[in-house]
């Protein structure tokens, strides 16, 4: 089917300034999608070989369809590209899979095969972890408020690090570990106030926030040390604990490696001043992860040989100055090794056209009535498989993937079903004016907290995830059912 042409359609004045008219409404701009996503013949989207309808009739809607090659290629590009940038300065980096942004038993196997470790915010995801069969020691448990049976299987597993969050945690990990006659694998999370620019409930690197020891100096306590330097002389006392060395989290969705740097220099910075201080090595820096990646087309995200180019800079400059062996790096992205390799397929139901004001300077307003039309397009999931745009107003895009259409292009809306006005998929794009019920659309990078942040909202069963390769799709994880649902309902 030919396609419109849009030079002379304008960008409706309801859309953001970033939101261009495309010039190809079938088109799709890849940074967003996995390496396989093409168009076939008949105008159907196909992801390693196998298109949309297939998908549809095999494992129905809405479904989390994710790239297996893709996965592993971007996990390797991590790997490969900070090794080689950081060879001649330790040797390597140890590259743990943040598993908080999907995890289930097939991915876990993956990061080993290509190399990489596995990071852990719970003991539910170290329950994962154990059933994948990956060694403890390759496996990091995070955490702010980790339970004594958390802690416990941490130690039962022989985990290679526990990242400790606070004071508290620190003697309670040391004294279980004592207890039992052991040593915690240890790093100390730090906040390094560098400030990260994304959304203020996912920057985690400032003072305000439940993550982490403060850097800052206490000018109330007797010796004016910072939480992060008590920390450090409390673990490297404590016989229950074999302190490795430091750790720091920004942030997430960065795409400029500035903030990065500045983290790594102010850390080496403190872990030389310590090691001087208190006569020890800490021999490991984690400096975590956060990097972005592209949701819309207007985001702009980074190479991993980029990012560890710049980091490794810092590093090798920052060390020599200060005249230290530089610690073994490690860093933990997990978002931009998966939320790329997966979209969501919906079906469509219901569309409806309302009249909204037209903004202020937008050629007339209210007191005038000029309006203009918004399209909503309803699909068969919603907030219960995607909270992030109702939790930090989080944009998206999507795309017919059903088909090609030469239909102009009309501003929509795409929500869920559920009984909320929030329940936003995507708040704005571009789709054909002829899309109607039993269409098939695609929302890319939702493979990071997307079915990680899934609920039951509504009774609504969550769905299954797909994996595809080489003309093949099989479920790594199952959709829910209603008999699923209701076997956790005990009755009167």
């Amino acid at each position: 089917m030919s396609t419109v042409s849009v030079s002379s359609i304008s960008a409706s004045p309801l859309a953001p300034e970033w939101l261009q008219v495309p010039d190809d409404l079938n088109a799709l701009h890849q940074p967003m999608w996995a390496g396989s996503v093409v168009r076939n013949g008949a105008g159907a989207l196909t992801v390693g070989g196998v298109d949309v309808h297939a998908l549809k009739e095999q494992f129905g809607t809405p479904l989390f369809v994710m790239d297996e090659a893709d996965f592993r290629s971007r996990a390797r590009a991590f790997k490969d590209s900070f090794d080689a940038a950081f060879a001649d300065i330790c040797g390597g980096v140890d590259v743990y899979y943040a598993g908080k942004s999907f995890l289930c038993t097939a991915v876990v196997k993956w990061v080993e095969e290509e190399g990489l470790r596995l990071d852990t915010a719970s003991g539910g995801e170290l329950a994962v972890a154990a059933r994948a069969g990956i060694p403890g020691e390759r496996v990091a448990l995070h955490g702010n408020n980790k339970s004594d049976a958390e802690i416990h299987r941490a130690l039962d597993m022989g985990l290679g690090r526990i990242v400790v969050d606070s004071l508290d945690e620190l003697v309670r990990v040391g004294a279980l570990a004592q207890a039992r006659g052991e040593q915690a694998k240890v790093m100390l999370r730090l906040t390094p106030g560098v400030h990260a620019h994304t959304h203020e409930f996912i920057a985690t690197a400032h003072e305000d926030q439940k993550f982490g020891l403060s850097m800052a100096a206490d000018t109330t306590a007797e010796a004016g040390v910072s939480a992060a330097e008590e920390a450090v002389a409390a673990a490297a006392a404590h016989p229950g604990i074999e302190l490795l060395g430091l750790h720091c989290h920004i942030g997430s969705q960065i795409f400029e490696p500035d903030g990065f740097a500045l983290a790594a220099e102010k850390l080496l910075r403190f872990l030389a001043a310590m090691q001087e201080k208190y006569s020890i090595t800490m021999p490991e820096l984690d400096l975590g992860g956060g990097y972005g990646i592209a949701y819309t087309p207007v985001d702009t995200p980074r190479p991993a040989a980029e990012i560890a180019t710049a980091m490794a800079a810092v590093v090798r400059s920052t060390c020599a100055e200060l005249g230290i062996d530089a610690p073994r790096i490690s860093i933990e992205p997990g978002r931009a090794i998966v939320g790329s390799t997966t979209f969501t397929l919906y079906e469509v139901g219901t569309l409806k056209t309302v009249r909204v004001d037209a903004p202020a300077g937008s050629g007339g307003d209210a007191g005038d009535n000029v309006t203009y039309p918004r399209r909503y397009v309803s699909v068969d999931g919603g907030m219960s498989d995607n909270a992030r745009p109702v939790l930090y107003d989080a944009d998206y895009s999507a795309v017919l993937a059903s088909r090609t259409s030469g239909a102009a292009p009309q501003l929509s809306r795409v929500v869920g079903k559920h009984c909320e006005s929030g329940d936003i998929v995507v708040r704005d794009v571009y789709l054909p004016g002829d899309v109607a019920a039993g269409d098939l659309l695609a929302v890319p990078g939702t493979g990071a907290y997307c079915w990680a942040l899934s609920s039951n909202y509504n009774y609504l069963a969550r769905p299954g995830v797909v994996a595809v390769r080489d003309g093949s799709a099989r479920l790594i994880v199952r959709g829910e059912t209603e008999e699923d649902l209701l076997n956790r309902d005990m009755g009167a």
